[in-house]
């Protein structure tokens, strides 16, 4: 981070960005003003116009965190978007492109020439290449490995070769390590040569000549034992260790359960290659939970809130034919009953509470079961338990809400075998809601599938229709 970045709280955030719009809009007022007028040397008003609202614009831009000025650019529509991006610092833009979203990255990427796009990057470390690497065009990456060094190279070769979802794919490259026969003191001589250390070093990692992981040595024991130790004698010769190859939830949930910082990443060798860190850790479980959020709405990816119409319709149109099919069906199910509705009016009244209860209970259902999947709490022998659980809260709630509902119904429609009919139903979708909220992500994961996707929206097509044949059914068979 520069000297001068200033990390700003949400509010305050927000308040920046009202700032940025409304030096943008005041620019196009101005400009349309201006446009509008003749004066003498009209060009030259205008060009100075606008170079001091850049030049106030671009003091605000370099007093903020990277990661500040991608919310900024994400919240703007794409003119002014631009319009901002050229105006902050070449030298900030790569750690820019880390910070935005995907689809905010591709358009900026797609307004700049590959030259600025290398010197963009090429001051980045490898890691952090690496996760651009998918998003930059094969010339500028070409041009960019060729200026990296040999150790740069292997490196950014090795962090491009683990799949998204592994440990080697976030390890940072930037460590620190040392000897288990020097002492302490050695090891804070070395250590004040650091211009700074790499960020969030909490531990030294100990190697030895071949570069396998010996243990590690806290900054903190470093500090508060004597000099003349050796690193052997205080260093912790038994930490978390990752591999590689592991998936990178696990890790995230290791970095949870047991507060971690930093953890030591080793290849098939045993080798030290890097270190994963709590802020690629927290990044991951913030992509993931904004991946599930989307897959539950059915969405199959990040999404620009300013992109191209036509993009956002590919990005949404699936889930929405199966949706609308299902409500298709639905549909379909009422007109089957169609002589008991016109009967019966009380029925048409009805009949959505009876879904959108069941709707909002599979919901809950599902949420939990994917939440527990994602934390690996839940064996493959585990289904049969979680049927019997949720089935249980299934019942207890369809009883104690579907009776309350029921006694209303009845008062409301002067009818005791309503009020009957409605609570049965009431009951019965709740435990359809709870056996598909346990079955789909169950299912989805056996598969290899994402349990979170479409979930919602699988739930709600099977309660819809569930809970009007079950609620209409029965009060044709009830009733009529």
């Amino acid at each position: 981070m520069a000297e001068h970045d200033e990390i700003l709280p949400v509010d305050a955030m927000q308040r920046r960005l009202k700032e940025v719009r409304s030096l943008l809009d005041r620019q196009k007022r101005v400009e349309s003003l201006l446009h509008r007028q003749e004066m003498p040397r009209h060009d030259l008003v205008e060009t100075l116009v606008v170079k001091q609202h850049h030049s106030e614009l671009t003091k605000k831009l370099d007093t903020m965190h990277p990661a500040d000025i991608a919310y900024i650019l994400e919240a703007l529509p794409p003119e002014d978007r631009l319009l901002v991006w050229d105006l902050v610092r070449a030298d900030r833009d790569g750690e820019i492109l880390l910070e935005v979203s995907d689809a905010v990255r591709e358009s900026l990427i797609d307004a700049m020439e590959p030259k600025e796009l290398v010197a963009a990057v090429e001051q980045l470390d490898a890691d952090e290449l690496a996760d651009l690497a998918p998003d930059l065009p094969t010339e500028v990456m070409q041009d960019v490995f060729s200026a990296l060094d040999v150790e740069e190279r292997e490196q950014l070769r090795s962090a491009m070769s683990y799949p998204d979802d592994s440990v080697g794919a976030l390890m940072d490259f930037d460590m620190v390590t040392v000897r288990e026969d020097v002492t302490l003191e050695v090891v804070l001589r070395y250590l004040r040569r650091f211009d700074e250390l790499p960020d969030h070093t909490d531990q030294i990692f100990v190697v030895d000549r071949e570069e396998k992981l010996r243990g590690v040595l806290s900054l903190s024991t470093l500090l508060i034992n004597d000099g003349e130790v050796e690193v052997a004698a205080v260093m912790h010769e038994h930490p978390l260790v990752l591999h590689a190859s592991d998936d990178a939830e696990s890790a995230a949930q290791a970095f949870e359960r047991y507060d971690l910082v930093s953890a030591p990443v080793i290849d098939h060798h045993d080798q030290l290659i890097g270190r994963l860190t709590v802020n690629e850790v927290m990044d991951f479980i913030r992509e993931q939970s904004e991946e599930e959020l989307l897959a539950q709405a059915g969405l199959r990816e990040e999404e620009d809130i300013f992109a191209p119409i036509m993009d956002s319709v590919r990005n949404r149109w699936a889930w929405l034919a199966i949706n609308l099919g299902t409500a298709f069906f639905a549909s379909r199910v009422i007109g089957a009953f169609e002589g008991s509705i016109e009967k019966l009016v009380a029925l048409a009244a009805l009949m959505p509470i009876v879904a959108g209860i069941g709707g909002n209970s599979g919901n809950q259902t599902i949420t939990m079961i994917v939440r527990a999947i994602a934390l690996g709490q839940i064996a493959p022998d585990a289904a049969r338990r979680l049927y019997r659980k949720e089935m249980g809260v299934a019942l207890i709630n369809g009883i104690v809400w579907g009776g309350l509902l029921g006694l209303l119904a009845a008062w409301l429609y002067d009818s005791w075998a309503l009020g009957a009919v409605m609570s049965a139903a009431m009951t019965l979708n709740l435990l359809l809601a709870a056996c598909i909220g346990v079955t789909v992500p169950i299912v989805l994961a056996r598969l290899g599938r994402d349990p979170a996707v479409g979930g919602s929206v699988l739930i709600t097509a099977v309660t819809d229709s569930g809970g009007f044949f079950i609620f209409l059914g029965l009060a044709t068979l009830v009733l009529l």
